[in-house]
């Protein structure tokens, strides 16, 4: 059964029309208009949050685990129609879209689980020392608590699990927290069929309405009104660097100023070190290009960069090339991305020192591989070459020795990931790496590639900026729970007015 959207907002367990409309650009398959969302139906989905936050912070563990185990359960039952409408908005293939919904499910399945067990809360107790010198001291509880409205973004390139009901939602209802998410307009669609899964799973939970609320489409001033609303208390966002920098700017700038966690771009760097390069140069170029070209390199965790000795980076070069050219053009998930990734290859392709190895141009909304190769005197000297191009572009940095790597090392931003390609015979210099790479990604791997990141609870997905905007914050995993949580301490109060958990 095929899945035709009606187009309408989702406020407060009510479907809403609007007189604006705009059409979706999907890859393949009809457009479908949809209502265009307004300021108004901001204020009025923030307030429904906030009404519904003092009844839904309150829950027990078990009940909001409920709500997210039924959320899964009505994403799952429609997982053919989810499928049918992301593939066509996204360009996506099939099996690409039900892995990624299956992610969806599992952590919000995670979530459940983890607020069960209850460790996420913190307990502590210091008990009374009533006859302590020279002062007593008093009786002390502390708790982690919800921090109240969170607003969620919809990512682009992850139209489920980093979308309606992706990651910053599960996390948020699982703290307690109401949702407002502004969907992405690059699958309305997928947004409004995932919506209808969480409206299910609220009426068959008794949840209140205004705790999930979902605004479509909208200029600049939507989402503007979103982060700047009094009612929010924190934001989650995946997106570019220029969108995020500008929403975390208004956050800052609010009366009252509140956590902006973006995730906002990164270069994810790959240092193959010279054992590993001799030992297996060829067999790590060819895996490099495998990750490169996933999902036509529209991954945050990307791998757009090789750092590696120069007189080990012709054969690297050649292998690369050689798998790169084996594959062809894909779709990309929108035209505006397929544009930028044309200008992205070209102030690559157009910096000092910079050698084509390998080049390809696509029209409209798809991508082809490109390769490039630069020196790490002429990187270090041109910061452009060290900014993501989101797409499917390798740049191979050449290292003059371990002085030069460790160099480029030092001067990079803040990243997601970094890796380290090493042998045995590559330890004393993956020593001298290491310190410098883990203070500057949130995730340091050997041996690897980035792309595909485990929902677990040592996983961490954030980094110095502008990698993410907190530093100390995860998207992904269990620990991303603590963006929508505070610490509260209680002081001599009676056990009886204690919050159950602390009881």
């Amino acid at each position: 059964m095929s899945f035709t959207p009606h187009g309408k907002h989702l406020i407060a367990g009510e479907w809403v029309a609007g007189e604006a409309k705009f059409r979706s650009e999907p890859a393949h398959g009809a457009a479908h208009e949809f209502a265009v969302g307004t300021v108004e139906m901001v204020d009025r989905a923030c307030a429904a949050a906030e009404d519904a936050f003092t009844a839904y912070s309150a829950t027990t563990r078990e009940e909001r685990a409920a709500l997210l185990e039924a959320i899964a359960d009505e994403i799952e039952a429609r997982a053919d129609q989810i499928t049918q409408i992301g593939t066509e908005e996204t360009g996506l293939p099939e099996a690409r879209l039900q892995g990624e919904r299956g992610r969806t499910t599992g952590q919000l399945r995670l979530f459940a689980e983890h607020i069960r067990q209850g460790d996420y809360l913190d307990r502590r107790h210091d008990k009374a020392l009533p006859d302590r010198e020279p002062m007593p001291r008093p009786d002390l509880r502390l708790m982690q608590m919800p921090i109240g409205p969170v607003a969620v973004f919809g990512a682009s390139n992850f139209p489920l699990a980093f979308s309606v009901a992706g990651g910053d939602t599960a996390s948020a209802l699982a703290a307690g927290c109401p949702v407002v998410v502004k969907g992405h307009s690059a699958h309305p669609g997928t947004s409004e069929i995932v919506a209808e899964a969480v409206h299910a799973a609220i009426a068959r939970t008794g949840t209140p309405a205004g705790v999930f609320s979902l605004i479509q489409g909208g200029r600049r001033d939507v989402g503007q009104a979103l982060v700047q609303h009094p009612l929010i208390k924190a934001v989650g966002f995946t997106g570019s660097l220029a969108g995020g920098r500008a929403l975390f700017d208004l956050c800052a700038a609010r009366d009252e100023p509140i956590p902006f966690f973006g995730e906002l771009g990164s270069v994810n760097p790959m240092f193959i070190l010279p054992q590993a390069a001799s030992a297996r140069g060829a067999e790590i170029a060819k895996g490099w290009a495998a990750s490169l070209t996933m999902g036509a390199g529209q991954f945050c965790t990307n791998p757009g960069i090789a750092v590696i000795r120069e007189d080990q980076a012709e054969t690297l070069a050649g292998a690369a090339k050689d798998a790169l050219a084996e594959i062809g053009a894909q779709v990309m998930l929108t035209d505006g991305i397929a544009e930028a990734y044309r200008s992205g290859t070209a102030r690559v392709s157009g910096g000092e020192g910079v050698r084509d190895i390998l080049s390809a141009s696509c029209n409209a909304r798809e991508a082809k591989p490109n390769l490039f190769m630069v020196s790490g005197k002429d990187w270090l000297g041109n910061h452009a070459l060290s900014e993501e191009v989101f797409g499917p572009l390798g740049l191979i940095v050449t290292a003059s020795g371990e002085d030069e790597m460790t160099r480029i090392a030092q001067s990079l931003e803040g990243q997601l990931t970094a890796t380290l390609h090493l042998d045995e015979g590559d330890h004393d210099l993956a020593r001298r790496l290491m310190p410098v790479l883990a203070r500057k990604a949130g995730r340091v791997l050997a041996n690897g590639f980035p792309t595909g990141v485990e929902v677990a609870d040592a996983m961490v997905h954030g980094g110095p900026y502008p990698a993410s905007t907190n530093f100390g914050a995860t998207s992904v995993g269990t620990m991303a729970i603590r963006r929508f949580l505070r610490p509260v301490s209680f002081q001599n109060i009676p056990e009886a007015l204690l919050p159950e958990d602390l009881k």
